[in-house]
Protein backbone atom coordinates (compact mmCIF):
# COMPACT_ATOMS: atom_id res chain seq x y z
CA UNK A 1 0.00 0.00 0.00
CA UNK A 2 1.17 3.53 -0.79
CA UNK A 3 0.15 6.28 1.62
CA UNK A 4 -1.21 9.59 0.34
CA UNK A 5 -2.30 12.59 2.35
CA UNK A 6 -5.92 13.15 1.39
CA UNK A 7 -7.99 16.31 1.29
CA UNK A 8 -11.62 15.26 0.60
CA UNK A 9 -13.32 18.66 0.50
CA UNK A 10 -16.92 19.49 1.34
CA UNK A 11 -18.64 18.08 -1.77
CA UNK A 12 -17.52 14.52 -1.06
CA UNK A 13 -19.65 14.52 2.08
CA UNK A 14 -22.73 16.04 0.43
CA UNK A 15 -23.52 16.35 -3.29
CA UNK A 16 -20.73 13.97 -4.39
CA UNK A 17 -21.30 11.04 -2.03
CA UNK A 18 -21.23 8.70 -5.03
CA UNK A 19 -17.73 9.97 -5.81
CA UNK A 20 -16.61 9.42 -2.23
CA UNK A 21 -18.03 5.90 -2.12
CA UNK A 22 -16.51 4.90 -5.45
CA UNK A 23 -13.12 6.43 -4.59
CA UNK A 24 -13.00 4.32 -1.44
CA UNK A 25 -14.10 1.23 -3.37
CA UNK A 26 -11.35 1.40 -6.01
CA UNK A 27 -8.40 2.83 -4.08
CA UNK A 28 -7.97 -0.21 -1.82
CA UNK A 29 -7.59 -2.78 -4.62
CA UNK A 30 -5.06 -0.50 -6.32
CA UNK A 31 -2.90 -0.17 -3.22
CA UNK A 32 -3.79 3.46 -2.47
CA UNK A 33 -4.11 4.28 1.22
CA UNK A 34 -5.79 7.65 1.74
CA UNK A 35 -4.79 9.37 4.98
CA UNK A 36 -7.41 12.07 5.48
CA UNK A 37 -6.04 15.30 6.91
CA UNK A 38 -7.29 15.77 10.44
CA UNK A 39 -9.29 18.97 11.09
CA UNK A 40 -9.35 20.11 7.43
CA UNK A 41 -11.61 23.00 6.46
CA UNK A 42 -13.45 24.14 3.33
CA UNK A 43 -11.19 25.44 0.55
CA UNK A 44 -13.56 28.35 -0.10
CA UNK A 45 -14.59 27.07 -3.54
CA UNK A 46 -14.71 29.89 -6.11
CA UNK A 47 -16.57 32.70 -4.39
CA UNK A 48 -14.31 33.55 -1.46
CA UNK A 49 -11.30 34.25 -3.70
CA UNK A 50 -13.24 37.00 -5.45
CA UNK A 51 -14.07 38.75 -2.17
CA UNK A 52 -10.81 39.10 -0.24
CA UNK A 53 -7.53 37.50 -1.36
CA UNK A 54 -5.60 37.28 1.90
CA UNK A 55 -8.22 35.58 4.10
CA UNK A 56 -9.26 33.37 1.18
CA UNK A 57 -5.75 32.02 0.63
CA UNK A 58 -5.18 31.82 4.37
CA UNK A 59 -8.22 29.55 4.56
CA UNK A 60 -6.78 27.33 1.82
CA UNK A 61 -3.24 27.40 3.22
CA UNK A 62 -4.47 26.24 6.61
CA UNK A 63 -5.10 22.85 4.99
CA UNK A 64 -1.59 22.84 3.53
CA UNK A 65 -0.13 23.63 6.95
CA UNK A 66 -2.11 20.82 8.56
CA UNK A 67 -1.03 18.42 5.81
CA UNK A 68 2.62 19.39 6.25
CA UNK A 69 2.34 18.76 10.00
CA UNK A 70 0.70 15.37 9.46
CA UNK A 71 2.84 14.25 6.51
CA UNK A 72 4.73 11.52 8.38
CA UNK A 73 7.03 10.67 5.49
CA UNK A 74 4.80 11.39 2.49
CA UNK A 75 4.87 14.66 0.52
CA UNK A 76 1.96 13.98 -1.81
CA UNK A 77 -1.34 15.66 -1.02
CA UNK A 78 -4.14 14.15 -3.08
CA UNK A 79 -7.50 15.74 -3.89
CA UNK A 80 -10.33 14.15 -5.86
CA UNK A 81 -12.32 17.39 -6.21
CA UNK A 82 -11.06 19.55 -9.07
CA UNK A 83 -11.92 22.85 -7.36
CA UNK A 84 -10.12 21.78 -4.19
CA UNK A 85 -7.14 20.57 -6.22
CA UNK A 86 -6.92 23.90 -8.05
CA UNK A 87 -7.23 26.01 -4.89
CA UNK A 88 -4.59 24.01 -3.02
CA UNK A 89 -2.26 24.21 -6.02
CA UNK A 90 -2.77 27.95 -6.43
CA UNK A 91 -2.13 28.67 -2.76
CA UNK A 92 1.11 26.69 -2.78
CA UNK A 93 2.21 28.29 -6.07
CA UNK A 94 1.45 31.89 -5.13
CA UNK A 95 3.06 31.58 -1.71
CA UNK A 96 6.19 30.20 -3.36
CA UNK A 97 6.33 32.72 -6.21
CA UNK A 98 5.49 35.82 -4.17
CA UNK A 99 7.53 35.76 -0.95
CA UNK A 100 5.79 38.84 0.46
CA UNK A 101 2.41 37.24 -0.13
CA UNK A 102 3.60 33.99 1.42
CA UNK A 103 4.80 35.89 4.48
CA UNK A 104 1.42 37.59 4.82
CA UNK A 105 -0.39 34.25 4.64
CA UNK A 106 1.90 32.73 7.27
CA UNK A 107 1.27 35.70 9.55
CA UNK A 108 -2.42 34.86 9.34
CA UNK A 109 -1.73 31.16 9.95
CA UNK A 110 0.39 32.00 12.97
CA UNK A 111 -2.74 33.26 14.74
CA UNK A 112 -3.80 29.63 14.83
CA UNK A 113 -0.37 28.26 15.65
CA UNK A 114 0.28 27.09 12.10
CA UNK A 115 2.90 27.65 9.38
CA UNK A 116 3.35 26.39 5.84
CA UNK A 117 6.55 26.29 3.82
CA UNK A 118 5.48 26.48 0.16
CA UNK A 119 6.86 23.72 -2.01
CA UNK A 120 6.97 21.16 0.79
CA UNK A 121 3.95 19.30 -0.58
CA UNK A 122 3.21 17.95 -4.04
CA UNK A 123 -0.48 18.56 -4.75
CA UNK A 124 -1.98 16.05 -7.17
CA UNK A 125 -5.41 15.18 -8.50
CA UNK A 126 -6.69 11.62 -8.08
CA UNK A 127 -6.72 11.07 -11.86
CA UNK A 128 -3.04 12.04 -12.04
CA UNK A 129 -2.16 9.52 -9.34
CA UNK A 130 -4.25 6.80 -10.99
CA UNK A 131 -2.67 7.37 -14.38
CA UNK A 132 0.94 8.20 -13.53
CA UNK A 133 1.52 6.43 -10.19
CA UNK A 134 -0.73 3.36 -10.25
CA UNK A 135 -0.54 2.99 -14.03
CA UNK A 136 -2.87 1.53 -16.64
CA UNK A 137 -1.30 -1.94 -16.48
CA UNK A 138 -2.26 -2.37 -12.83
CA UNK A 139 -5.72 -0.95 -13.48
CA UNK A 140 -6.22 -3.43 -16.34
CA UNK A 141 -5.23 -6.27 -13.99
CA UNK A 142 -8.20 -5.44 -11.75
CA UNK A 143 -10.77 -5.42 -14.57
CA UNK A 144 -13.13 -8.41 -14.29
CA UNK A 145 -16.16 -6.87 -16.04
CA UNK A 146 -14.91 -4.90 -19.07
CA UNK A 147 -17.15 -2.02 -20.11
CA UNK A 148 -17.32 -3.36 -23.65
CA UNK A 149 -20.10 -1.65 -25.60
CA UNK A 150 -20.40 1.39 -23.34
CA UNK A 151 -19.83 4.56 -25.35
CA UNK A 152 -18.61 7.42 -23.17
CA UNK A 153 -17.52 11.05 -23.39
CA UNK A 154 -14.62 11.82 -21.06
CA UNK A 155 -15.00 15.25 -19.48
CA UNK A 156 -12.04 16.51 -17.46
CA UNK A 157 -13.36 20.06 -17.04
CA UNK A 158 -11.47 23.33 -16.93
CA UNK A 159 -9.88 23.34 -13.46
CA UNK A 160 -7.50 20.35 -13.59
CA UNK A 161 -5.62 21.14 -16.82
CA UNK A 162 -5.38 24.92 -16.40
CA UNK A 163 -3.16 26.29 -14.98
CA UNK A 164 -0.99 23.19 -14.78
CA UNK A 165 1.76 24.52 -12.50
CA UNK A 166 3.62 21.25 -12.09
CA UNK A 167 3.05 19.78 -15.56
CA UNK A 168 0.94 16.88 -14.33
CA UNK A 169 -1.39 16.91 -17.37
CA UNK A 170 -0.49 15.78 -20.88
CA UNK A 171 -2.11 18.76 -22.63
CA UNK A 172 -4.04 21.76 -21.35
CA UNK A 173 -6.65 21.61 -24.13
CA UNK A 174 -6.79 17.96 -25.17
CA UNK A 175 -5.46 15.78 -22.31
CA UNK A 176 -5.59 12.04 -22.90
CA UNK A 177 -5.32 10.63 -19.35
CA UNK A 178 -9.04 10.11 -18.72
CA UNK A 179 -9.57 8.79 -22.26
CA UNK A 180 -6.85 6.17 -21.84
CA UNK A 181 -8.03 5.14 -18.38
CA UNK A 182 -11.58 4.57 -19.61
CA UNK A 183 -10.25 2.60 -22.58
CA UNK A 184 -8.30 0.44 -20.14
CA UNK A 185 -11.65 -0.41 -18.53
CA UNK A 186 -12.96 -1.58 -21.91
CA UNK A 187 -15.19 1.40 -22.70
CA UNK A 188 -15.49 2.97 -26.14
CA UNK A 189 -14.31 6.57 -25.74
CA UNK A 190 -15.53 9.16 -28.22
CA UNK A 191 -13.31 12.00 -29.37
CA UNK A 192 -15.11 14.60 -27.25
CA UNK A 193 -14.10 18.10 -28.41
CA UNK A 194 -15.34 19.87 -25.25
CA UNK A 195 -13.49 17.74 -22.69
CA UNK A 196 -11.86 20.80 -21.06
CA UNK A 197 -14.72 23.29 -21.56
CA UNK A 198 -16.26 25.02 -18.54
CA UNK A 199 -19.53 23.72 -17.08
CA UNK A 200 -20.40 27.19 -15.76
CA UNK A 201 -19.51 26.63 -12.13
CA UNK A 202 -21.93 28.55 -9.92
CA UNK A 203 -23.39 30.52 -12.82
CA UNK A 204 -26.64 28.58 -12.30
CA UNK A 205 -27.20 30.80 -9.25
CA UNK A 206 -25.83 34.01 -10.77
CA UNK A 207 -26.74 34.01 -14.47
CA UNK A 208 -28.97 31.06 -15.44
CA UNK A 209 -29.14 32.12 -19.10
CA UNK A 210 -25.37 31.77 -19.42
CA UNK A 211 -25.23 28.65 -17.26
CA UNK A 212 -27.85 26.76 -19.24
CA UNK A 213 -26.09 27.56 -22.52
CA UNK A 214 -22.77 26.21 -21.17
CA UNK A 215 -24.51 23.07 -19.93
CA UNK A 216 -26.39 22.66 -23.23
CA UNK A 217 -23.14 22.81 -25.23
CA UNK A 218 -21.66 19.93 -23.27
CA UNK A 219 -24.78 17.76 -23.15
CA UNK A 220 -25.70 18.33 -26.81
CA UNK A 221 -22.15 17.51 -27.93
CA UNK A 222 -22.19 14.25 -25.98
CA UNK A 223 -25.58 13.45 -27.51
CA UNK A 224 -24.40 14.36 -31.02
CA UNK A 225 -21.52 11.89 -30.68
CA UNK A 226 -24.00 9.28 -29.39
CA UNK A 227 -22.40 8.88 -25.97
CA UNK A 228 -24.24 6.63 -23.51
CA UNK A 229 -22.83 8.65 -20.60
CA UNK A 230 -20.60 11.59 -19.86
CA UNK A 231 -17.81 10.77 -17.40
CA UNK A 232 -16.58 13.49 -15.02
CA UNK A 233 -13.96 13.86 -12.30
CA UNK A 234 -15.21 17.06 -10.66
CA UNK A 235 -18.12 17.23 -8.18
CA UNK A 236 -19.18 20.66 -9.41
CA UNK A 237 -19.19 19.58 -13.06
CA UNK A 238 -21.12 16.43 -12.24
CA UNK A 239 -23.68 18.32 -10.18
CA UNK A 240 -24.23 21.03 -12.82
CA UNK A 241 -24.67 18.61 -15.71
CA UNK A 242 -26.79 16.17 -13.72
CA UNK A 243 -28.89 18.36 -11.43
CA UNK A 244 -29.55 21.14 -13.95
CA UNK A 245 -29.98 19.01 -17.07
CA UNK A 246 -33.74 18.97 -16.56
CA UNK A 247 -33.98 22.75 -16.16
CA UNK A 248 -31.75 23.21 -19.19
CA UNK A 249 -34.09 20.95 -21.19
CA UNK A 250 -37.04 23.07 -20.12
CA UNK A 251 -35.23 26.26 -21.05
CA UNK A 252 -34.29 25.11 -24.56
CA UNK A 253 -37.31 22.82 -25.16
CA UNK A 254 -35.00 19.82 -25.59
CA UNK A 255 -35.17 16.31 -24.20
CA UNK A 256 -31.60 15.23 -23.55
CA UNK A 257 -31.02 12.33 -21.20
CA UNK A 258 -27.28 11.88 -20.70
CA UNK A 259 -26.27 10.34 -17.34
CA UNK A 260 -23.28 12.03 -15.70
CA UNK A 261 -21.02 9.58 -13.87
CA UNK A 262 -17.76 9.82 -11.95
CA UNK A 263 -14.83 7.97 -13.51
CA UNK A 264 -14.33 6.03 -10.27
CA UNK A 265 -17.87 4.67 -10.52
CA UNK A 266 -17.01 3.08 -13.87
CA UNK A 267 -13.71 1.83 -12.45
CA UNK A 268 -15.67 0.16 -9.67
CA UNK A 269 -18.07 -1.50 -12.13
CA UNK A 270 -15.14 -2.80 -14.17
CA UNK A 271 -13.52 -4.09 -10.96
CA UNK A 272 -16.68 -6.09 -10.21
CA UNK A 273 -17.98 -3.93 -7.38
CA UNK A 274 -21.66 -3.74 -6.44
CA UNK A 275 -23.31 -0.75 -8.22
CA UNK A 276 -25.12 0.30 -5.03
CA UNK A 277 -21.78 0.50 -3.22
CA UNK A 278 -20.53 2.87 -5.93
CA UNK A 279 -23.34 5.37 -5.55
CA UNK A 280 -25.38 4.32 -8.58
CA UNK A 281 -28.97 5.39 -8.06
CA UNK A 282 -28.02 8.71 -6.48
CA UNK A 283 -27.76 10.46 -9.85
CA UNK A 284 -30.75 12.52 -11.04
CA UNK A 285 -30.47 11.59 -14.73
CA UNK A 286 -30.72 7.83 -14.46
CA UNK A 287 -27.81 5.68 -15.63
CA UNK A 288 -29.98 2.55 -15.48
CA UNK A 289 -30.69 2.20 -19.21
CA UNK A 290 -27.12 3.06 -20.25
CA UNK A 291 -25.59 0.49 -17.92
CA UNK A 292 -28.21 -2.13 -18.81
CA UNK A 293 -26.90 -2.07 -22.38
CA UNK A 294 -23.70 -3.70 -21.13
CA UNK A 295 -25.43 -6.12 -18.79
CA UNK A 296 -25.01 -4.12 -15.58
CA UNK A 297 -28.10 -3.70 -13.41
CA UNK A 298 -28.02 -0.43 -11.51
CA UNK A 299 -30.78 0.99 -9.29
CA UNK A 300 -33.09 3.66 -10.62
CA UNK A 301 -32.74 7.01 -8.85
CA UNK A 302 -35.20 7.55 -6.02
CA UNK A 303 -37.12 10.82 -6.40
CA UNK A 304 -36.02 13.30 -3.78
CA UNK A 305 -38.51 14.12 -1.04
CA UNK A 306 -39.59 17.76 -0.76
CA UNK A 307 -37.45 19.66 1.71
CA UNK A 308 -39.38 21.31 4.52
CA UNK A 309 -39.10 25.07 4.64
CA UNK A 310 -36.89 26.44 7.37
CA UNK A 311 -38.77 28.46 9.99
CA UNK A 312 -36.06 31.13 9.89
CA UNK A 313 -33.56 32.44 7.40
CA UNK A 314 -33.78 33.79 3.89
CA UNK A 315 -35.58 31.64 1.29
CA UNK A 316 -33.39 30.31 -1.53
CA UNK A 317 -35.68 29.50 -4.47
CA UNK A 318 -34.22 28.25 -7.73
CA UNK A 319 -33.68 31.08 -10.22
CA UNK A 320 -36.63 31.93 -12.43
CA UNK A 321 -35.67 31.80 -16.08
CA UNK A 322 -37.39 32.69 -19.31
CA UNK A 323 -37.46 29.88 -21.85
CA UNK A 324 -36.08 30.76 -25.27
CA UNK A 325 -38.43 30.58 -28.21
CA UNK A 326 -36.29 28.61 -30.65
CA UNK A 327 -35.81 24.86 -30.38
CA UNK A 328 -32.35 23.40 -30.22
CA UNK A 329 -30.78 19.97 -30.67
CA UNK A 330 -32.68 16.90 -29.57
CA UNK A 331 -36.17 18.41 -29.69
CA UNK A 332 -39.09 17.18 -27.69
CA UNK A 333 -42.31 16.70 -29.56
CA UNK A 334 -44.94 19.19 -28.54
Amino acid sequence: MTDYLYYPGCSMESSAKAYEASVEAVCGPLGINLKEIDDWNCCGATEYLSLDTTPAYSLIARNLALAEEQANGTRTLLAACSACYLNLSKADHYMHEDKAFGKKINEALAAGGLHYDPGQLVIRHLLDVMFNEVGLDKIKEKVVKPLTGLRVASYIGCMVPRPDYNKHVSDTEHPYELDDLLKALGAEVIDFPLKTACCGGHMTQIGPDTAFELIRRLISAADEYKADALVALCPMCQMNLDAFQGQMNGYFHTNYHIPILFFTQLMGIAFGKNPEDLGFGSELVSAHEAMKRIGIQTPEPVPAKPVAKKPTGLPMPPPRVRAVQQTTGNEEAS
